[in-house]
């Protein structure tokens, strides 16, 4: 069946480290049955779309600004990124959250940017380790995703990506059965089939366990995506 596998490179990457990584790839990007979207940070979606051009995966971003253009010294829109080429935008990750203060608001009104650039949202959701010990997961989960997405979202411009924060970068990855209860939940929050991924510590180690679970409709891969050798067995 086919899944969706994101790579976020976050803030990693190189001109080297691109024409290392990408060569060796090639062949299982063009084989896939699954749909493979690739996400570096901004300077290098350029040449990453290039080294990808003979392959069907598509090309995304980490980031966008809200406004189409103006005086953001700094900032990218959601309409640039669609102009070079992106095909979807990660938003809400926890690291924006928490490290640069985004709130539901902002992410809300970042989706509608993405979604009017004709893009695809990846919209990550999550709990902390307090939440979940507290029993108040699930909850702090759904409340997150009614808050961030906009009326503009549907099946086909967006996909929520399940990311316990404490399990992001960490190597602990949930035991099956609580990833099964989240995204069920999750699947019947939204009462329609916008795709679910997970993230949080996927590995070649557990990526096919975690992909043929229910409502696991793909991945979000962060430091595995870095591996050529790593991300060649996670896409298969």
């Amino acid at each position: 069946m086919t899944k969706t596998i994101v790579a976020n490179w976050k803030m990693n990457g190189s001109p080297n480290f691109i024409e290392e990584f990408i060569p060796p790839l090639l062949s299982a990007l063009s084989t896939t049955q699954h749909k493979i979207i690739i996400c570096p940070p901004f300077p290098f979606i350029l040449p990453v779309r290039n080294a990808l051009k003979s392959t069907p995966a598509l090309l995304g971003a980490q980031n966008c600004h809200t406004d189409v253009k103006g005086a953001f010294t700094g900032e990218v829109s959601a309409q640039m990124l669609a102009d070079i080429g992106c095909k979807a935008v990660i938003v809400g990750h926890s690291e924006r959250r928490t490290l640069f203060g985004e709130s539901d608001e902002l992410i809300n009104t970042k989706i509608s940017a993405i979604h009017a650039a004709g893009m695809r949202a990846i919209v990550c959701v999550g709990e902390n380790m307090r939440m979940r010990e507290s029993g108040k997961a699930i909850e702090t989960v759904i409340q997150q995703l009614k808050a961030t997405l906009p009326p503009s979202s549907n099946p086909k411009n967006t996909f929520i990506a399940y990311e316990p924060i404490w399990a992001i970068g960490t190597g602990v990855t949930p035991l099956p059965e609580e990833i099964i209860e989240m995204h069920l939940a999750l699947f019947e929050a939204l009462k329609n089939t916008t795709p679910l991924l997970y993230g949080g510590s996927v590995t070649d180690q557990n990526s096919a366990e975690i992909l043929v679970l229910p409502h696991v409709d793909g991945v979000l891969v962060g430091g595995a995506s870095l591996k050529a050798d790593v991300f060649q067995k996670i896409i298969g």
